[in-house]
């Protein structure tokens, strides 16, 4: 069988990833990313376990396919040579590592954003309000133009439902990057791919899109180099934690270059 041919580690964490969604899928209406997703630590739901069972929780099955199938492709190889112990090791270094340094980032990101949020409560007016929607909630932002809601504050600036109303929609989305939690193992996937990329540069890698053969090194520097770029240049609805990507890639880089300084297989 195709299953029984991945090394154990790998099978190990698949069903583990799988299991832990089904169960959710069975347990219904627990929310196993509320109660295991990694929440903002300043958060009234954040448990310090969170850094660790954020990985296995995934937002469905799409989200768990995509992140199996890159363990599937890359992770058994990388367990063959590194062995089993080193390559879990790995995988849950850069998974955990990934989720401390993106809720540092997140720290600063949101503290930054609850300044803004008191600064405009205190002191409210059409414009601040238009440019925190365009900067923060873009796509929030479309809505409320539909909607002719900023043009009317902008009219009747002293209106006191426009307001009290726009006050309500900034503390709004405050809460929303405080509460909402990152799930997935998208960090320690992200941080097998540099491994694959560092030990193995110049194995050929066959894509379905283009349909060449690209060798490992430049396919990773490809998506670092997007992650980057999806991180700086965020879409509106982008939901995705590009920060947690390239953590995970960073932590995998320090961790190789460690282990390369010593007897990489042991």
């Amino acid at each position: 069988m195709f299953f029984l041919s991945f090394t154990p580690a790998v099978k190990v964490l698949l069903l583990t990833n799988v299991g832990v969604l089904l169960l959710g899928m069975f347990l219904s209406p627990v929310d196993f990313s509320h109660s295991f997703g990694l929440h903002y630590v300043s958060s009234a739901y954040f448990q310090p376990y969170q850094f660790f069972t954020y990985m296995f929780v995934h937002a469905g099955g799409w989200h768990l396919f995509s992140n199996m199938l890159a363990l599937i492709v890359f992770g058994s190889h990388l367990e063959r040579f590194l062995g089993n112990k080193k390559f879990l090791l790995l995988y849950l270094i850069t998974g955990i590592g990934a989720g401390v340094l993106y809720s540092l980032i997140n720290f600063a990101e949101i503290q930054q954003l609850s300044k803004e949020v008191s600064e405009y409560t205190q002191e409210p007016d059409p414009e601040s309000f238009n440019r925190f929607m365009i900067e923060h909630a873009p796509h929030l932002h479309q809505r409320l133009v539909h909607t002719e809601f900023i043009d009317n504050y902008a009219e009747d600036p002293n209106q006191v439902y426009y307001i009290r109303e726009s006050i309500d929609i900034t503390q709004g989305i405050l809460s929303e990057y405080e509460n909402i939690p990152m799930v997935g193992a998208s960090g320690a996937v992200f941080g097998i791919l540099m491994a694959f990329g560092m030990l193995f540069p110049n194995t050929q890698l066959f894509l379905l899109f283009p349909p060449i053969p690209i060798k490992a090194k430049y396919v990773i520097l490809f998506y670092g180099l997007y992650e980057i770029y999806a991180e700086i240049q965020r879409m509106p609805g982008d939901n995705i934690a590009h920060l947690a990507h390239l953590s995970g890639m960073l932590i995998a880089f320090l961790l190789i270059r460690h282990w390369r300084n010593q007897d990489l297989r042991n």
